[in-house]
C-alpha cells in the first residue's frame, strides 16, 4: 500500500517509518522516534550512550509493548470496547501519557489536562479507534516482503531526551539517508505536545534545503 508519493511531499512527525518505507519519492521525511532505527548492534562499535538507549528499550519492550500487540492483532475487537466506553478509551490513552512523556508524577506534568482531554475526544467522539489501530495490524500483516536494501529518502531524526526508544545514528545509518540528526534534554514521546517549539524549530531546519 502506497501513502504517500511525489518529489514535493515531506512527512514529518512521530510515526515517521510508516512513510519512510512507503515513500521512495519524497522530498524528505522527519522521524521523531523510530523503532526501525533500532537494529541488532551485530559488529557495529556501541558507544557507552549507544549500548543504554539498545537496554533501556530492550528492558522497556516486554512491559510496554502490549498495546501494540493487541492492537497488531485484534483490533476490531478492541474497537468495540473503546468505542462503547469513553473512560476505556481515556485510559487507553492517557496510560501511554503517564509512560512515555517526560513526566515527573502524572502525564499533566508534560501535557496539560485540556489538551490530554481533547486528543482522547479525537478519538471517542468521532469513533475512531479501530481505524487508528490499523495500521498496527498492517505491520504485523506485511502486504509485501520487507525492504533489504538502503532507503535513499533524506530522513531527519530528533531524539529526546525521555523517550523510551532513542535510535542510535551509527545503526541509523546502515538503512537510512540521514542528512539531518538533532537531540534535545528534555521531551518524551509525544513531543510535539510536549515540546511544541522544540519540535517545530526542528521541522523547520530539516525540511529547509527542500525548500
Amino acid at each position: 500500500m502506497t501513502v504517500l508519493s511525489g518529489p514535493q511531499v515531506g512527512s514529518p512527525g512521530g510515526q515517521g517509518h510508516v512513510a519512510a518505507l512507503q515513500v521512495d519519492d519524497a522530498g524528505g521525511e522527519h522521524a521523531q522516534e523510530d523503532r526501525l532505527l533500532l537494529r541488532p548492534p551485530e559488529a557495529a562499535e556501541l558507544t557507552d550512550d549507544d549500548k543504554a538507549r539498545l537496554d533501556l528499550l530492550t528492558r522497556a519492550e516486554p512491559e510496554m509493548s502490549g498495546y501494540a500487540r493487541i492492537q497488531g492483532t485484534r483490533p476490531q475487537t478492541l474497537a468495540y470496547a473503546l468505542t462503547d466506553s469513553p473512560v476505556g478509551q481515556l485510559a487507553w490513552i492517557v496510560e501511554k501519557f503517564k509512560e512515555w512523556t517526560d513526566c515527573i508524577d502524572i502525564p499533566e506534568d508534560a501535557v496539560t489536562r485540556d489538551r490530554l482531554l481533547t486528543n482522547v475526544m479525537l478519538y471517542w467522539l468521532t469513533a475512531t479507534a479501530g481505524s487508528s489501530a490499523r495500521h498496527y495490524w498492517e505491520a504485523f500483516h506485511p502486504s509485501r516482503p520487507p525492504r533489504t536494501e538502503p532507503l535513499e529518502t533524506p530522513t531527519g531524526v530528533a531524539v529526546f531526551a525521555a523517550d523510551l526508544a532513542r535510535p542510535v545514528r551509527q545503526l541509523a545509518e546502515r538503512d537510512h539517508n540521514i542528512v539531518h540528526w538533532s537531540e534535545f534534554d528534555r521531551g518524551g514521546h509525544f513531543a510535539a505536545m510536549e515540546e511544541p517549539d522544540l519540535f517545530t524549530h526542528d521541522i523547520r531546519a530539516f525540511f529547509q534545503p527542500f525548500r
